[in-house]
């Protein structure tokens, strides 16, 4: 009778520990640092990205022609780098990390599915396949129409997926928008290459777009883009307390006033915008609407309107980085941002999924 008593006696400090660490993860975490520091090195970054680059011009010459030195200003070809070239690479890297990392979070939280990427809701396979049409019947040639044919693409795409998502009884479910977006996105893929196999000049233009990379964008492509961008930020940030009411379970939020199945779809919807946004400028980019999340929830817990800022903070700072390698890792040719993106997010991914608080990160989404 004693050996039972002490098997079945509680272990008190286990429990203890558990207990705090419950406690831990409720209080809110102090984010001025972090966001301070996240931005911060997003300037750091910037000044890098116009200072480093493909060519003969050495990081002095760039260094001397920002601060105004009149030498380096009678530079055409140092203008023509800087002005011409950095400068719209680096603003396209921080818009396309910010829709990217704002959009992944949005979309895990609305999904309660910490390993939710962009692409399931078929942006990145309409906008190729809209590409390709572009290609292929219109004479679509130049980056800007590329681009305005990707928007185009991923809109659509988000358009029909939550159309189907949110017709029938279970409507604005996480299950049936992920089904709707994989199944639409399948489709488009099979479209895009039945379209492809007749075509070589088609697909010779559609594996340069569809690697992955800020080569070649200058500022004229961003600014159609910011109104899209902008109303998806406002959106996504509006359906930050929604979701987190949600985070308590449907029944929940409905006594508290809420609709779910609305508030998912326009949750997909400023994903749809970002995305589209993001994928017209930079091609499809993987993993990186994946892993900023994870890495904002890890600062902030369970306060989603802070995942969302610090997950576009995150996530333009690793896109910054990644375009700076990408231009000096095989030097004079460059990398596209998608494959350095893919070496690091791929085994971050498999940790991510092996990673014992992979549950816990997926309920404070």
């Amino acid at each position: 009778m004693a050996t039972t008593r002490a098997t079945t006696r509680p272990n008190w400090p286990d429990r203890y520990r558990s207990r705090r660490r419950e406690r831990r993860a409720r209080e809110p975490r102090p984010l001025l640092w972090p966001a301070a520091g996240l931005l911060v090195l997003l300037l750091g970054l910037g000044l890098v990205s116009l200072l480093v680059g493909t060519g003969s011009s050495s990081v002095g010459d760039a260094w001397d022609y920002l601060v105004g030195d009149p030498a380096a200003r009678a530079d055409t070809q140092m203008r023509l780098a800087i002005e011409d070239v950095r400068l719209p690479r680096t603003l396209a890297a921080v818009f396309v990390g910010v829709c990217l990392g704002t959009a992944g979070c949005l979309l895990q939280a609305a999904t309660r599915n910490p390993l939710a990427e962009t692409g399931l809701l078929g942006v990145n396979s309409g906008a190729a396949f809209a590409v390709v049409l572009g290609l292929t019947f219109f004479g679509a040639s130049s980056p800007a129409a590329l681009l305005v044919w990707a928007l185009l693409g991923g809109m659509t795409a988000s358009a029909v997926v939550l159309l189907l998502a949110g017709s029938g009884r279970a409507a604005g479910s996480p299950l049936r928008l992920v089904l709707a977006g994989s199944a639409l996105g399948a489709t488009f893929h099979g479209l895009t290459s039945y379209v492809l196999l007749g075509t070589q000049s088609t697909y010779d233009t559609y594996r340069y777009w569809t690697i992955g990379s800020l080569a070649g964008v200058e500022a004229s492509d961003l600014l159609p883009l910011l109104p899209p961008a902008a109303a998806g930020l406002l959106t996504a940030f509006g359906c930050a307390r929604p979701l987190s009411a949600l985070g308590l379970g449907d029944d929940s939020a409905r006594s508290l006033g809420h609709h779910p199945g609305r508030i998912r779809l326009a949750a997909a919807a400023a994903v749809s915008l970002l995305s589209g946004c993001a994928v017209a400028v930079a091609g499809p980019i993987a993993f990186l609407g994946l892993l900023a999340p994870y890495a904002a929830r890890a600062l902030t817990g369970a306060r989603l309107t802070a995942q969302l800022a610090l997950s576009a903070l995150i996530a333009a700072d690793v896109m910054i980085l990644a375009d700076v390698l990408a231009r000096v890792v095989i030097r004079p040719w460059e990398t596209p941002v998608s494959v350095l993106l893919a070496f690091v997010g791929g085994p971050l991914l498999v940790w991510i999924a092996r990673s014992s608080r992979l549950s816990t990160a997926g309920a404070s989404a």
